[in-house]
């Protein structure tokens, strides 16, 4: 009867570690963590239950305890390289899309520029020449005809840089907007000192176009621009009152209404392209009449708020939820063999005859097991501090302190210091590597040798067992060896197809460049240089005729750049993609599942990105698990935040308002091995950890 009992326990006990295994596969951290502690907790409360001494139910909690930790850990460990799989086949299938992703982005960037740098300089020709004409004043025609020259060149320069070399234009300052309101002799207040680079860059923009437009509809109006600080009152998530101050960068542009200087010289993009680069950098625009001006024209205000300061970057990323989940079950299930089975034990050694007693065994098997958790961080590190442990054992030994005696411990134990050994073979480099074996083989044989069974001369014993010990140890670290070479190489084959794909997108890039600017010598850049031809010529009324001309040739040639479809049926079938965390669809026009890749998928969906950080590139499968989360967060209007520090990346939106949608968010991090958080203004951040499998001490 005791037989077939013992038989059912085993089954039972089997049959609840697989359950914990799917379990840690199919869920969420959380909830599979809880199941592994309330079946360990039963596993002991069954055992008080049957009336065991206290001594033997602290057994079975660390015994069972150390089975549910390696099964929870494997699960976890699966789910990761399930959702890794999952991760890679979307990148593979994906990366054709790259190329053209990115000429259509260099297409947008190249348009933005030329709106930016042409339209402002040749409007300022128009308006200038325009009233220099109707007055007829030569002192007011000559400075005309300078402004004409200078600004023509200006103009010239900056299209030939674009039409050269495609390269990006330096990021504005405050002092850039110091410099262009003084140009334009305008009512000009800045009250804040710092902003983040991309904030002073959007606000620059604003104060250009807005300036462009004045100069174009209010001609004689007076324009004032303010660059001031604000605060705006967060509430939180639940409502009620405001809790903090968030501090933003307000720009505001403002005219008292005038007449239009010239007919039809606007681009019909300014605004649009605005207020997506404003979106783009977390900020908001708003433009309108604000009501009959001094002059008889509505006047007009431009308002945009932007972020002031950097936000803080949150990283929660416990490290049992992660990659290491199974080095520290590795811990767990050290501690559990070495203390649990010794409680087990029906002869129970002297050593846990009371709590003194007991002290030393217990401190020297967590030294013992302890570095486990390093295992894949400082695997160098363990080894040594798991080896000191075994030699500190060897002491307490000696003194009659602990038992059982060393010599047992490692015979039974000492499956800890080989995991060491494959990892630092798998880790570390050759020859750092290589003393692992060795040092291991020295010090367990020194263990062995100072057994009762020995006799004879122990340093005899101790080089014999050494010899012995160097052949298993050695075995594991060829296997962990030939896992770095197979790690490596699957590494190297990730970086030629980067290489591959990065060609092609500059190939893709390159040819994008190529047309925009065969079509910009032929229109705008031509009409530039005529404008200077003009000028020197002293003929006011070419150079506004063929500054007119080159406005209408830039408006066609962004049309032309700016006029692609949007397929709006198809974006109702990838909100339902989304869903699953997968991507916005599988079709041939499908953005790339990368990280760049949101930013086609923004404006898709009449959303925002704002990148924050190097771009550098980042393995594939924590690419496809970013762009997932910005997939499922995306909706029409919402702005997105990309952070990229050097371990990861994080992304950051406005908490969903469908039901169910977080707990995919969940699910997709998890799976990632980071985490998600909310803030108190209601916004989830989620963080993807970029955990190189190759990574050394």
């Amino acid at each position: 009867m005791a037989g077939h009992a013992w038989v059912l326990s085993v089954l039972v006990a089997v049959c609840v570690l697989v359950v914990l295994h799917l379990l840690a596969v199919h869920r969420t951290a959380g909830p599979s963590l809880v199941g592994a502690v309330i079946a360990a907790l039963a596993a002991a409360g069954v055992a008080a239950a049957r009336g065991e001494p206290l001594r033997y139910v602290a057994g079975v909690v660390l015994v069972a305890g150390g089975g549910v930790a390696i099964a929870w850990a494997t699960g976890r460990s699966r789910r990761h390289r399930l959702a890794r799989r999952s991760a890679l086949a979307d990148y593979e299938a994906g990366t054709a899309a790259v190329p053209l992703f990115a000429a259509l982005a260099e297409r947008d960037r190249l348009a933005a520029e030329l709106h930016d740098v042409a339209a402002h300089r040749l409007t300022g020709v128009v308006v200038s020449a325009g009233a220099a004409l109707r007055l007829g004043d030569q002192e007011q025609t000559a400075a005309a005809l300078r402004h004409a020259g200078e600004a023509g060149r200006q103009a010239v320069r900056e299209l030939e840089r674009l039409t050269e070399l495609g390269e990006y234009a330096a990021l504005a300052t405050f002092a850039d907007i110091d410099e262009l309101a003084a140009a334009h002799a305008v009512d000009y207040r800045r009250t804040v000192d710092t902003a983040p680079v991309s904030s002073t860059e959007a606000a620059y923009r604003v104060v250009r176009e807005a300036l462009t437009n004045a100069a174009r509809y209010a001609g004689g109006a007076v324009v004032r621009v303010r660059v001031e600080g604000a605060f705006e009152r967060a509430k939180p998530p639940g409502g009620g009152r405001a809790a903090h101050g968030v501090p933003l960068l307000t720009v505001t542009i403002t005219d008292d209404g005038g007449t239009a200087a010239e007919p039809g010289l606007g681009t019909g993009h300014g605004l649009a392209g605005l207020a997506a680069t404003v979106s783009a950098a977390g900020g908001t625009l708003s433009a309108g009449p604000v009501g009959q001006g001094s002059r008889g024209g509505a006047g007009w205000t431009v308002r945009a708020q932007l972020p002031s300061a950097t936000t803080p970057h949150i990283r929660r990323w416990p490290l049992w939820r992660g990659m290491f989940a199974l080095d520290y079950a590795l811990v767990v299930l050290a501690i559990a063999l070495s203390l649990g089975a010794s409680l087990l034990s029906a002869d129970a050694p002297d050593s846990f005859g009371g709590v003194l007693p007991a002290v030393p065994t217990v401190v020297l098997s967590g030294l013992h097991a302890v570095p486990l958790g390093w295992r894949s961080r400082a695997p160098g590190r363990a080894l040594a501090a798991v080896l000191l442990a075994l030699v500190l054992w060897q002491v307490c030994d000696r003194a009659a302190w602990t038992q059982p005696p060393v010599s047992d411990i490692f015979l039974v134990y000492g499956w800890v210091e080989l995991t060491l050994v494959y990892s630092a073979a798998v880790y570390l480099p050759f020859w750092r590597g290589l003393f692992a074996p060795l040092a291991v083989a020295a010090t367990g044989g020194l263990a062995l040798a100072g057994g009762r069974g020995i006799t004879g001369s122990r340093v005899g014993a101790w080089a014999v067992l050494t010899c012995v010990l160097a052949l298993p140890a050695f075995a594991v670290w060829s296997w962990g060896r030939r896992t770095a070479r197979r790690r490596d190489r699957l590494r190297a084959a990730d970086a030629r197809r980067r290489v591959l794909l990065d060609g092609d997108v500059d190939a893709a890039v390159h040819e994008q460049r190529l047309r925009f600017a065969t079509g910009l010598r032929g229109t705008a850049l031509r009409h530039a240089q005529a404008v200077i031809a003009a000028a020197e010529a002293g003929n006011l009324r070419t150079v506004r005729e063929e500054a007119r001309a080159g406005l209408t040739a830039l408006r066609g040639l962004l049309s032309g750049l700016r006029g692609h479809d949007s397929n709006d049926g198809r974006h109702e079938e990838d909100r339902e993609d989304r869903r699953d965390g997968r991507g916005s669809g599988d079709g041939e026009d499908a953005p790339p599942p990368t990280v760049s890749g949101i930013a086609a998928l923004a404006g898709r969906y009449g959303g925002a990105v704002q990148y924050i950080g190097p771009r550098r590139p980042l393995p594939a499968a924590v690419e496809v698990f970013a762009y997932r989360i910005a997939s499922t967060l995306m909706a029409l209007g919402v702005t997105l935040t990309v952070r990229r520090v050097h371990d990861g990346v994080e992304v950051s939106g406005p908490a969903p308002a469908v039901p169910g949608v977080e707990r995919q968010l969940r699910a997709i991090a998890d799976a990632a091995g980071g985490t998600l958080s909310t803030t108190d203004r209601g916004a989830v951040r989620v963080w993807l950890p970029e955990v190189h499998p190759w990574r050394s001490e």
